[in-house]
């Protein structure tokens, strides 16, 4: 069922590059096991007990997946954009929504706890909302009975109507010609006017529209600027740190996002062509993060990757629009080697931290370490082609940014290509990231640049080795 990665496309993706068809060929493989995901999530619910998913829950879900279905036989409306059902579906935070709903749905049987029962209430309740809004998109009239939750009823990709009382709220919708009205007891109805693409514009005070950013190039659709999705918020764990604490966007941030945005595109051209095509491949949609305290001024910021919400991307509001464009590159290619992992099995290392990487502070997993390597390597390479720029003004500080990260990538790759733990392919795919830092040399930094970037990581190793001597292993150095 799954595709066979040809070995172009893994040395392609080892370089943190990928061509037309290798980046399309990781993009079909995410969308079908996110249909696999959304079936995995009706067939717990029919087979849950009543104590889990009662008869009349498993009878909307159906009635929600009939209309899902009507919609994805429909063409889209506007040729610009992707069939509605389709789109929706495979819009990133679906993902985690559909995760949340299967971890309701697989709990042992017997009477279920007040918040387990109350999140897969809502949980299932949003899937009629999603529904509802495929529906509309597609042009299909329609009468049905959502519920607000917690005084706020979500419409992905539309907006959110906030109810007049608190709580989890009935509203009654009725669509009809690209119009929804939305009606709850003791207060006006609210007429909302779906427009192409993301959004719909009211002029009830009571709605709050759903925003986009520009498409990315001039043929591209407008890119989702997600502030209201109630499944947008981080998990609890180590493995985000503090980042879990989703943004509501004033006017001010938007603007600060949109001026950014502006000139993503040329920031991303000019760490090399293939940085803009892979957003545009890549990127379904941006979530604003408010930014931790820690982070710092001037061209700081924040972001993270979900492994279950592909195409999406967190990010803090970015200061400028070379931070941004580096955030893209630093953050798509989590995304491509998580998708990547998915087909190939890299390496066989189990869990234990114990890898020094200059980056962080605390051990890492070999995962972990060849995550960040990863990432890292593209990001020297963004900034190298970069400074290879004639005319920047910033060129002395893409050189400077350029040899650090090439710094840490050295001082990581001796573990990864060391491992006894790589499979065939893997070693194949380490070897070439190896190769491609090599490559780098042929365009040497200055040196003043890389004497401080060497100082940087030898400060690094010395301090880490104080702290976790004990877990580092003879192939960290």
């Amino acid at each position: 069922m799954f595709p066979v990665v040809p070995e172009r496309a893994l040395l392609e993706l080892a370089r943190t590059e990928g061509g037309p068809d290798t980046l399309n060929l990781l993009v079909r493989d995410q969308d079908t096991r996110r249909l696999l995901l959304l079936r995995a999530v009706l067939d717990a619910a029919e087979a849950a007990g009543p104590s889990v998913c009662t008869a009349a829950q498993k009878a909307r879900l159906r009635e929600d997946w009939a209309l899902l279905t009507e919609a994805d036989r429909l063409p889209a409306a506007d040729a610009r954009f992707a069939n509605p059902a389709r789109a929706r579906l495979f819009h990133p935070l679906t993902g985690p929504w559909a995760r949340s709903c299967l971890r309701g749905l697989d709990a042992a049987p017997g009477p279920a706890d007040g918040e387990r029962a109350r999140r897969l209430r809502r949980d299932l309740a949003h899937f009629s909302a999603i529904a509802a809004v495929v529906a509309a998109g597609a042009g299909i009239p329609f009468r049905t009975r959502l519920t607000a939750r917690a005084g706020v009823l979500a419409l992905p990709s539309l907006g959110a109507l906030h109810t007049a009382r608190s709580g989890d709220v009935p509203v009654d919708v009725t669509c009809t010609e690209g119009r929804l009205v939305l009606r709850q007891a003791a207060a006006p109805d609210v007429t909302v006017h779906l427009e192409s693409g993301v959004g719909a514009w009211s002029g009830a005070l009571a709605w709050t529209p759903a925003h986009a950013l520009p498409g990315l190039t001039r043929t591209a659709p407008p890119l989702p600027l997600d502030d209201l999705d109630p499944y947008r918020e981080l998990p609890d764990g180590p493995g985000h740190g503090n980042l879990r604490t989703p943004l509501a966007l004033d006017d001010a941030e938007r603007k600060r996002w949109l001026q950014a945005w502006s000139g993503t595109a040329l920031a991303l051209r000019s760490g090399g062509a293939q940085r803009l095509a892979e957003a545009g491949a890549l990127l379904r949609c941006l979530v604003p993060l408010e930014t931790p305290p820690d982070v710092g001024t001037g061209r700081g910021s924040c972001s993270a990757t979900r492994r279950e919400a592909f195409g999406g991307l967190l990010s803090s509001t970015p200061p400028d629009a070379v931070t941004l464009a580096a955030t893209l590159v630093h953050e798509l290619q989590h995304a491509k080697l998580a998708a990547l992992s998915d087909l190939v099995t890299l390496h066989r290392a189990g869990p234990a931290a114990r890898y020094f990487a200059p980056w962080r502070a605390d051990p890492r997993p070999y995962d972990g370490l060849l995550q960040g390597t990863y990432s890292h390597l593209a990001m020297a390479a963004f900034y190298q082609r970069r400074a290879l720029v004639g005319g920047l003004p910033d060129r002395d500080w893409a050189w400077a940014q350029h040899a650090r990260y090439r710094a840490q990538v050295g001082a990581a790759l001796p573990a990864l290509v060391g491992s006894p733990d790589l499979t065939v392919r893997g070693r194949r795919f380490v070897d070439e990231m190896a190769a491609t830092h090599e490559r780098m040399a042929e365009h040497p930094a200055p040196r003043g640049h890389v004497a401080r970037a060497q100082a940087y990581v030898a400060s690094a190793r010395a301090l880490w080795a104080q702290r976790h001597a004990s877990a580092l292993p003879p192939s960290n150095g």
